[in-house]
């Protein structure tokens, strides 16, 4: 399928504009005019249901934009441990009860995505899998982390790249790309599909 032009990322997140800027995609970013955390997970699978949330926000961008041409990409990312969802934290205390369930054990990250043109014509949808394995991290770099701020707006607390760089014992199997927000290895094949 060759998508046609512009991309719309239904996204406002710096991490995936930045993703497809370092993979020499260009972009125009719009926000979806839904809010997932209204949403809850049912009985659906937890790979349903990023995929669900994917398609949702593709969706939004279609039916509130005023442009004609182009194609829709979003995604969605939730950790997941022990067959429950971590999404966002609420808050820094829900954030600290996500890292500590995550340290020194294993866990997927599963990333939904979706493009679709924007006169809802074509649509293509998927989800990718990452396992991911945190360490022992101690109490002291734990609060350190909490006081930064920095775990806001991210499924399951952190980022696998800043995470990474700041010394955490981070290990994982699969796309990297894809923990962080937008499964690139995935989606440049399907970006550059003729």
């Amino acid at each position: 399928m060759n998508w046609p032009e512009p991309l719309i990322l239904a996204s406002t997140s710096p991490r995936r504009r930045e993703l497809l800027a370092l993979a020499g995609i260009d972009a125009i970013t719009l926000s979806p005019k839904i809010d997932d955390s209204h949403f809850v997970c049912g009985t659906m699978s937890p790979r349903e249901w990023v995929t669900t949330l994917a398609i949702l926000k593709a969706s939004s961008i279609c039916g509130s934009s005023d442009l004609e041409e182009g194609t829709v990409l979003s995604a969605d990312t939730v950790c997941v441990v022990n067959g429950n969802i971590l999404g966002q934290p609420k808050n820094a205390t829900d954030a600290r009860r996500m890292i500590i369930s995550l340290t020194n054990t294993s866990h997927e990250v599963l990333t939904g995505w979706c493009l679709k043109t924007m006169d809802g014509q074509h649509s293509k949808h998927g989800c990718e899998l990452t396992i991911v394995k945190i360490g022992e991290i101690n109490q002291e770099d734990i609060d350190t982390y909490m006081e930064s701020g920095m775990w806001q707006g991210k499924a399951g607390g952190y980022n696998l790249s800043e995470r990474h760089s700041a010394g955490w014992p981070l290990t994982w199997q699969g796309d990297p790309t894809s923990v962080m927000g937008l499964p690139m290895h995935r989606l440049t094949v399907e970006l550059t599909r003729k």
